[in-house]
């Protein structure tokens, strides 16, 4: 019975190290503690495997590794010094500091080709009905890169393509991108009767635009980070495949505020004043790219390091958001969970809206907020991203360390120091 009992605890235990472990992150800020808080590191022993030539021994907090440069380390953790528990690596990163944002921004996106929006059935003049793309087997979200052989660029040219095809009787060959399958298909053009010109059956569009928030620009390299989370064809819900975009300044001229089961949203004007830079990546954790100028923010004179995932607690913080013209605002929230295990997804926070001021104006988080930067203790430490439609003061945020490593502003694989 000792013996089982012994084991069931040293499972519990190695259950809690790895959950630990799971919360803490693989990257660690310059003189903060290898190991996660929390760890009754009394009774483990840590070997440095490789990696970090200078290292410091905190012994207030028991025995533990703190590194004082930049680089990986890989360590192994046992316990009572006999035990194999985990095998960690962590990369050593210095301080990332960013301005934070909060300002309205007007996103214009150009996918590469043009993506299948939908399907419409043509009457010919004898009256029949014909749907050449749905015969075909297009189906919505499909990307038309090609069209008879030449790279699609707009709608307007898929249009002339298609009429020029009818006229001389000839039959349309598209290259289809179906995520990563790509495939060629052909099609005849019927003439419409009631548009009067030759189509396929097909709805397509080649552009995307709306509004959103700035999250955070890094003066030495002008790259900025936005939304928090990829920009999809709102009718198909596919990721939009990036050609090329910009980033403009917005302001709000109105706010329809959420209800439950009902998503409010900001209602904003593309200004171009200002504010201006291209967008270089559509990802999971927001929209990428350079700014034209330099960026400020009167609220942050002065930039601001990044939470690391280890570093976000739950608890009070604010965000930064403009509810009207372009006077960015501060307002605060509670983080009430952080949830690093979610990266995948893009949904690292829970978070409540808990402003008053807030809560009277928009009933919570409502959409045009997505990428508000998330402030905790000094630090950014996220991004609002999605709201619950069947509770608009709670919502979804991102973590920042994985917008800025989206960003390139983190060590990638870095090499063993």
């Amino acid at each position: 019975m000792a013996v089982l009992l012994l084991i069931a605890g040293f499972l519990g235990l190695n259950m809690t190290v790895k959950a630990l472990f799971m919360s803490f992150g693989t990257n660690v800020a310059i003189g903060d503690p290898l190991l996660p808080r929390g760890l009754p590191v009394k009774f483990f022993k840590v070997k440095i495997l490789s990696g970090q030539p200078r290292i410091t021994w905190n012994p207030g907090q028991g025995i533990v590794p703190v590194a004082t440069v930049p680089g990986r380390v890989d360590m192994q953790i046992k316990l009572l010094g006999l035990i194999p528990l985990n095998h960690m690596v962590v990369n050593v990163v210095p301080a990332v500091r960013v301005v934070p944002g909060g300002h309205s921004i007007g996103v214009l996106l150009h996918s590469r080709g043009v993506m299948v929006a939908g399907h419409a059935v043509i009457t010919d003049p004898q009256g029949n009905k014909h749907n050449p793309a749905l015969e075909a087997g297009i189906l919505n979200g499909d990307i038309i890169l090609k069209i008879n052989g030449r790279r699609v660029q707009s709608e307007q040219q898929v249009r002339s393509e298609i009429s020029r095809c009818g006229q001389t009787g000839s039959p349309v060959t598209l290259e289809i991108k179906r995520g990563q399958r790509v495939f060629t298909t052909r099609l005849n053009p019927v003439f419409c009767a009631e548009t009067k010109r030759y189509r396929i059956g097909l709805y397509v569009r080649d552009s995307a635009a709306g509004i959103g928030t700035l999250t955070f620009y890094e003066p030495k390299s002008k790259k900025y980070g936005a939304l928090g989370h990829v920009i999809t064809d709102f009718e198909t819900n596919r990721r939009i495949d990036l050609e090329d975009g910009q980033i403009v300044e917005a302001v709000v001229q109105g706010i329809r505020p959420g209800r439950r089961g009902q998503p409010g949203e900001k209602i904003g004007l593309f200004t171009g004043d200002g504010l201006t830079g291209n967008i270089e990546k559509n990802t999971s954790y927001g929209i990428f790219g350079s700014l034209r100028q330099p960026l400020a923010n009167p609220l942050y004179p002065q930039p601001i390091p990044v939470a690391l995932v280890y570093q976000v607690k739950r608890g009070p913080a604010e965000i930064l958001t403009v509810l009207r013209g372009n006077r960015i605002g501060r307002y605060s929230v509670e983080i009430l969970q952080v949830m690093p295990q979610n990266r995948w997804e893009g949904k690292g926070l829970v978070i409540k809206v808990i402003d008053p001021e807030l809560l009277r104006q928009t009933g919570g988080i409502i959409q045009g907020m997505s990428g508000s930067p998330i402030i905790q203790n000094g630090r950014i430490v996220g991004a609002v991203t999605h709201v619950f439609v069947n509770d608009p003061t709670r919502g979804y945020g991102v973590l920042a360390e994985w917008m800025i490593y989206e960003a390139n502003l983190l060590p990638k694989d870095k090499k063993v120091a």
